[in-house]
């Protein structure tokens, strides 16, 4: 992903990116059900790492196991800035993935966000960090009376979407979407371009214009916006 790509996918809708995907084949690309702790401003763009989790089992990890490193806190020790850490709880609602001190490491270690197909515990506290946290709901049971990390940079599966080490997660106030990282630059493009269209769209609909002919874009309806937009934004 190049830098001018990053930039311009922070400054798009993810329901714009889920069209550019679909044109291209791919149909499952939004994580379902997921919704960030601090509210619709929310903006995420960065390279996935992940980490898997399995059930948790009485005689492997636990409690005793945070006395030292383990898988679960060296996946957020290790964190590489810039990157979102994408977690597969296997949509478990019973224990948290992580709370507020694992999520301030990673931000200070300048990750770009969190994801999970499960919850963060210390709502308040994860608001209040204001970084890009996206979960399916709350949930302050500790990590560790459900789960236990499996596995780190493997491809998992996320809130019924696969995920990839190296994919490119994108997140606004509605979710987050996926994209492979060799479509990364020609999505963002793409999607800038889409974004520019709408908003001329808009204004030809708000002075009374048929969207017939207008949206979804035609020929000529594209023929025309491009001679009006000469310059790129």
């Amino acid at each position: 992903m190049t830098p001018r790509a990053q930039e311009l996918l922070g400054k798009v809708d993810i329901s714009t990116l889920t069209t550019c995907l679909f044109r291209r084949g791919f149909r499952n690309v939004w994580l379902r059900g997921l919704t960030p702790v601090g509210g619709a401003s929310t903006r995420m763009v960065g390279p996935a790492t992940t980490l898997r989790f399995v059930p948790a089992r009485e005689d492997v990890g636990g409690m005793a196991s945070y006395a030292k490193a383990n898988l679960h806190q060296l996946a957020f020790e290790e964190c590489p800035e810039g990157a979102v850490l994408v977690m597969d709880t296997g949509q478990c609602r019973t224990a948290c993935c992580c709370g507020d001190l694992l999520i301030a490491r990673i931000q200070a270690r300048g990750a770009a966000g969190i994801v999970t197909d499960g919850g963060f515990r210390d709502g308040g506290a994860v608001a209040s960090l204001g970084f890009p946290a996206y979960q399916a709901q709350s949930v302050p049971s500790p990590s560790f009376l459900s789960l236990q990390a499996a596995d780190h940079n493997v491809p998992i599966g996320c809130a019924g979407v696969a995920v990839y080490p190296g994919d490119i997660m994108v997140g606004d106030g509605e979710g987050v979407v996926v994209i492979p990282s060799a479509l990364a630059d020609e999505i963002a493009e793409e999607a800038w371009w889409m974004k520019r269209y709408d908003a001329f769209a808009a204004a030809e609909l708000k002075s009374g214009r048929s969207i017939i002919g207008l949206y979804p874009v035609t020929d000529a309806s594209r023929s025309e916006f491009e001679k009006r937009n000469q310059s790129d934004e």
